[in-house]
């Protein structure tokens, strides 16, 4: 691809292929490769697309299967022995009171 214009048709041309495409870019030194990700593309018939309309020679580097990122798992609060506070309840005593005891002296 010479021009941005023939990008641009490329790109367009890639984003509508046959199956589930989810991204299209461009890639290389010149920018002159087009990488589709995606479910059930399928690469051959877009490369006798791209031939067609372009009349250049395509050629298919490689197809592989995309590796899902592990997602994170959810976060939950943490869990705490004595319910969803994060500090332990306390105990409120009231001070013994002996009424033999004088407290005047």
């Amino acid at each position: 691809m010479h021009c941005d214009k023939c990008r641009g048709k490329a790109l367009k041309i890639a984003s509508v292929a046959k199956g589930r495409v989810n991204s299209v870019a461009l890639e290389g030194d010149d920018r002159d490769r087009v990488v589709v990700t995606g479910e059930g593309v399928d690469s051959v018939c877009l490369a006798k697309v791209l031939r067609k309309k372009f009349k250049v020679h395509t050629t298919i580097i490689s197809v592989e299967e995309v590796k899902e990122k592990k997602k994170e798992e959810e976060k939950k609060p943490p869990v705490f022995p004595w319910g969803p506070y994060p500090y332990p309840p306390y105990v409120v005593c009231e001070p013994y009171r002996d009424e033999t005891y004088c407290t005047v002296m």
